[in-house]
């Protein structure tokens, strides 16, 4: 964990809305305001500016100047506007059949090693930003899938068991969107087409850092649909821990500060039902995870733009 490995100190500058976090430690970022929780989101504001912020005692955005990801100041200055997911990663890792369930409802092997794909940067909405269902490379299958997202602070390489753990900024909450057609009939053996159309991977609302998260194995996971539970697991039920997840990703690769690694999914995705559950226009769609957070995203179709 990173506790133990932080050095830190807190500068009153002008009052107690105000304060100057410096910090020694192996993923950057001042992680603690006061107490040492932290909650790390992106405001878009009236000027379609998108800045991040901490999330204060009262509830306000607290405008941060510097990176999330190296040290910063925490302002006085409120951001105020609609939040948007927390980040922009430059790499999105998702692990797939992670859930012992999932994998059986699907038919699938359990693997003895983690089934691995990627999304595009480009498929990242935010909180109550749309979900839509392609019409262009139109699909009629498309599927919801709640994931406990970790998110990479530092950058990192061949990590081992004992200090993985360590270069985890936050965790945040993600929905892995899924066109089960693209993914199985038309995606030429590969799931990538499927899960990477544009809007497909909702993250958000923040990032939680992981002295508030605590041990990421213990979480209650779920996905609720137009107001009912489709799915529910702790993330205790994972085939590979989040650590064993992070050591298989940096074996000979690097992982860059804001890396993301979506951990899977549990049973009772809308595929597996009988009959299938898809979305559909209208729809909503929440993932919430235990300390973590709750994101939710409405659906509708592709808006075609030439």
């Amino acid at each position: 964990m990173l506790l133990p490995r932080i050095i830190w100190q807190v500068f009153l500058i002008k009052d107690l809305d105000q304060f100057k976090l410096s910090a020694s430690l192996p993923v950057g970022g001042a992680f603690f305001l006061l107490c040492g929780l932290m909650r790390i989101v992106r405001v878009e504001t009236s000027s379609y500016a998108r800045r991040s912020g901490v999330i204060d005692r009262d509830g306000k955005v607290k405008a941060i100047k510097g990176k999330i990801f190296d040290d910063f100041d925490i302002l006085t200055e409120e951001l105020k506007g609609k939040l948007v997911a927390p980040l922009d990663p430059p790499a999105i890792y998702c692990v797939g059949l992670n859930y012992r369930l999932h994998a059986e409802e699907t038919g699938a092997r359990i693997k003895k090693h983690p089934v691995v794909f990627m999304k595009a940067p480009s498929a990242v909405v935010g909180p109550g930003e749309p979900i839509q269902i392609p019409t262009v490379m139109a699909s009629r299958k498309v599927d919801f899938e709640c994931e406990l997202a970790v998110v990479v602070g530092r950058k990192a390489k061949n990590l081992s068991l004992e200090n993985a753990l360590d270069c985890v900024l936050g965790y945040t909450c993600a929905n892995d969107v899924s066109a089960r057609d693209w993914q199985v009939e038309f995606g030429g053996g590969q799931w990538c087409r499927g899960k990477t159309f544009d809007t497909f991977c909702p993250l958000g609302p923040a990032i939680v850092t992981p002295d508030e998260v605590g041990d990421p194995q213990n979480l209650r996971i779920s996905t609720i649909v137009n107001g009912q539970l489709m799915q529910t697991s702790s993330t205790g039920e994972m085939i590979f821990s989040v650590a064993e997840l992070l050591v298989f990703l940096s074996g000979s690769t690097t992982l860059w500060p804001g890396t993301v690694v979506l951990t899977g999914t549990p049973h009772g995705v809308g595929m597996a039902r009988n009959p299938p559950v898809w979305l559909r226009p209208g729809d909503n769609v929440v993932v919430e995870i235990e300390r973590v957070g709750r994101l939710e995203n409405p659906v509708i179709e592709e808006k075609q733009i030439y």
